[in-house]
């Protein structure tokens, strides 16, 4: 570590603050729904010279499950480890080795390190923004939001989510919903986050958001058949129903009416296939497999995403934890914690969140694995961001002992199954874990080779409402991690 590098660090640390008013209201005005901004943008040059299907990859999925670890995870404390770099680099935390020669996890993810022979982890993550709400956006849109590096709230004309579009593009026969949100919503910190809804195609498109699954033994009670309404008295409702709505002229022109219309068809769809409400059921599993995943929110979701994706279900996106600093409220309940550790880093990842990560990650990748759905399912574990490689106090937030800040410029996220090449590390950062030292990659780069692996060509285009094309994702598969 070189000095002009510490004084480099100790500058952006200084400097990298929110943006004043003024600016926020500057760039909100120079920017609208495209690509405006300088800087680390998706590299549409190579937008297909070859067919989609000769992408590595393409196809390989019958369903994706996303891990969504809010808040931002720290690289240098979990996926990349800096053993050699200096203390307030390296942080409180040794490395072990993992089941792949050479590669190195932090010391308190001890089961993931065991399967790391299932993974691939990618760590040359980069893009620019610093705050949660819209870098949860770009995540889950692949796009940036039109006011980068703020927390707005959900907007009607949001970019829609991974979900909603490929409801958009490719609706399941099977089931109502074509995607699942679990131990949702998003909360960045105390407001939903933007950008996990279906925006601009409506409330049609919404994927389904469940809270927490663990509460009951089965994660949606209303699905179950009511003995008071035998199915014949439903398909009556349901006529009924549809009768009223086709006098209601008003249901044209009136676009709440229609998308409350969708939702009533989504239920009534749900309710009329077992298929459906026995994938929602937990108490199926046995309990040790139950007891293996942890009988917490964001274990049960796992093993929910799990039987969702081995029923049908194409897209299952677990958000780690509800609220991405929950542990500000509410610091002894570990369900509360998120991964946004401004300071008291390194306690609340050995007591809380690691503990629970390692178990409930290794779990779901074994689990899929022995029941024979790793090599059709394709797991991406990622967050909005990661940490700042100094570690620092932060008067401005609680806690009393040192943490890490946002840091965009590097982090990582990791691949498993559908044909990704197993016991592999793609890409790497700089000495400190600061930026990258290699060929780096984007959100947008994550949900063009989500919908590939999908068997959809990621720049294919679909329309909105108003008939509006849009690409399905303006990045490129990242076919190095096959």
């Amino acid at each position: 570590m070189t000095v002009e590098r510490l004084i480099l660090l100790s500058f952006l640390d200084q400097h990298a603050r929110h943006p004043t008013r003024r600016e926020w209201l500057r760039l909100g005005g120079l920017t609208g729904l495209g690509w405006t901004l300088p800087g680390i943008v998706p590299s549409q040059a190579s937008a297909a010279t070859t067919t989609a299907a000769s992408v590595r990859g393409f196809g390989k999925a019958k369903s994706v499950i996303v891990v969504f670890a809010s808040g931002g995870q720290s690289q240098i404390d979990t996926w990349d480890p800096k053993p050699n770099a200096p203390r307030e680099i390296r942080g409180a935390f040794d490395s072990i080795r993992t089941s792949v020669p050479g590669t190195r996890f932090c010391e308190h993810m001890p089961q993931i390190a065991r399967i790391a022979d299932r993974l691939c982890v990618v760590r040359s993550m980069s893009h620019e923004d610093l705050d949660h709400g819209t870098a949860f956006y770009l995540s889950m849109t692949g796009r940036y939001h039109r006011r980068r590096s703020g927390n707005p709230l959900p907007s009607p004309d949001d970019h829609p989510c991974h979900g909603a579009v490929l409801q958009r593009v490719r609706p399941s026969t099977e089931f109502a919903q074509t995607a699942v949100h679990l131990n949702g919503p998003a909360e960045v910190p105390i407001i939903i986050g933007p950008g996990q809804f279906g925006g601009f195609l409506g409330k049609g498109y919404d994927p389904l958001t469940l809270g927490d699954v663990s509460e009951k033994n089965v994660a949606m009670p209303a699905l179950l058949p009511l003995t008071d309404v035998p199915a014949v008295r439903l398909q009556s409702r349901q006529s009924l129903l549809a009768s009223v709505e086709r006098s209601m002229t008003r249901l044209a022109r009136d676009k709440a009416a229609l998308d409350k219309n969708v939702l009533y068809q989504q239920a009534f769809k749900m309710l009329s296939k077992e298929k459906t409400r026995a994938a929602f059921n937990l108490d199926a599993e046995p309990d040790a497999l139950r007891d293996r995943y942890g009988r917490n929110r964001s274990g049960q979701a796992c093993l929910l995403a799990r039987r969702l994706v081995e029923a049908g279900i194409p897209l299952v996106t677990v958000i780690w934890n509800h609220n991405n600093r929950g542990q500000d409220n509410n610091p002894n309940n570990t369900d509360t914690y998120g991964w946004d550790n401004h300071n008291d880093i390194f306690t609340g990842l050995k007591d809380h969140l690691l503990p629970r990560f390692d178990q409930s990650f290794s779990a779901l990748i074994e689990d899929l694995d022995e029941q024979g759905l790793l090599d059709e399912t394709l797991v991406v574990c990622m967050g909005e961001f990661g940490r700042a490689p100094l570690v620092k106090l932060e008067p401005n937030f609680a806690g009393a002992s040192p943490g890490r800040k946002h840091w965009p410029s590097v982090y990582s996220i990791v691949f498993a199954g559908a044909g990704v090449a197993p016991g592999t590390v793609v890409g790497e950062s700089d000495e400190i874990g600061g930026y990258p030292a290699s060929e780096q990659f984007g959100p947008w780069d994550t949900t063009a080779t989500m919908f590939s692996a999908l068997g959809i060509d990621p720049h294919h285009e679909y329309q909105d409402p108003l008939n509006r094309p849009f690409r399905i994702s303006e990045g490129k598969v990242m076919q190095v991690i096959y």
